[in-house]
């Protein structure tokens, strides 16, 4: 048998072949990345902290101006109903005048205490 011989040439003739990958790099690495994110998020969460402390003195404030309020409106309730108890004692007064003994604005309940009067709503009668 014979042996093949292969042609090649000397030493140096060819250049060498780069076969190793060159992949350019595309985009940020993962350390800049995550810095980016961590960033991201702990600007959110400032804002939010911020935005609930806002909220928080918001619903403060509400809650103290309504606490401030109350004696005001409680006041103005009271001024309104005397003024329904009066106009429905003289209405009381002006249809039970022909009754003997009746007392106009007397308490139906048998007691000492005070009952708040139920304030019924009394609409114009349409002619």
């Amino acid at each position: 048998m014979t042996s093949f011989v292969q042609d090649v040439g000397g030493e140096g003739k060819y250049p060498t072949i780069r076969y190793q990958r060159y992949l350019p790099r595309k985009g940020p690495s993962g350390a800049v990345l995550f810095a980016g994110l961590l960033s991201v998020i702990g600007f959110g969460m400032y804002h939010h902290i911020q935005s609930r402390k806002e909220l928080r003195e918001l619903r403060r404030e509400r809650i103290w101006s309504r606490l401030h309020l109350v004696p005001l409106l409680q006041a103005e309730l009271d001024r309104d109903i005397y003024r329904r108890e009066q106009g429905m004692k003289a209405r009381e007064a002006e249809i039970m005048k022909d009754v003997p003994g009746w007392q106009p604005g007397k308490s139906v309940y048998h007691t000492d205490r005070y009952i708040r009067p139920m304030v019924p709503l009394v609409l114009p009668e349409e002619d």
